[in-house]
């Protein structure tokens, strides 16, 4: 088994997100956000602190809004460096705000930021973290590759021994659900 297959089953704090949202293809535009800029604000600390803090993720940046976050001003970016209930990096802060303006880019484009995941899909990690640092801020190979990867989007979430692997496939195989960016036949 993977490492957090090994740790996170029965974990108060990984437990849920290992069993019900890690490698889980997701559509939905606040949910995506909200796991980029989780994955961005865990560069550099542990998956833990970040799930400890999710909350207060979420009441500070709105519940994800995009919209409201890619208006956020200078107010708005001071008040979320003082919140201790989250991650007080103005590097990160400021790549939140961009990156909502972004997405917001994404929909003229693409109709969605999942449909322009979509659009992309599939490629090779070294082609997505090319595309990510090419489009977004704060967005390395690890950040990159873990936000594709809990999504669904890149393999390798869950071990092919781990339960939740198998909930995966029998999940994928009864609503004939193809991978992320392929239509069903």
């Amino acid at each position: 088994m993977s490492g957090y297959c090994l740790i996170a089953p029965g974990h108060p704090v990984h437990g849920h997100y290992h069993d019900h949202e890690y490698g889980f293809p997701q559509r939905e535009e606040r949910e995506l956000f909200e796991r980029l800029i989780l994955e961005i604000n865990q560069a550099g600390l542990s998956w833990e602190t970040i799930l400890k803090k999710r909350e207060g993720f979420r009441a500070a940046y709105d519940g994800f809004d995009v919209d409201t976050v890619a208006g956020y001003g200078e107010r708005d970016i001071e008040r979320l460096l003082g919140d201790a209930g989250i991650i007080r990096n103005r590097l990160k802060v400021h790549a939140a705000v961009h990156n909502a303006q972004v997405i917001q880019q994404l929909r003229a484009s693409h109709g969605s930021f999942a449909a322009w995941l979509d659009a992309h899909h599939p490629q090779d990690k070294a082609a997505w973290v090319k595309l990510f640092k090419k489009t977004f801020r704060f967005t390395g190979g690890e950040i990159t590759g873990e936000f594709l990867m809990s999504l669904g989007y890149l393999p390798g979430a869950h071990s092919p021994d781990c339960p939740v692997y198998a909930r995966l496939q029998a999940l994928k195989a009864r609503q004939q659900v193809p991978p992320p960016g392929q239509t069903p036949m």
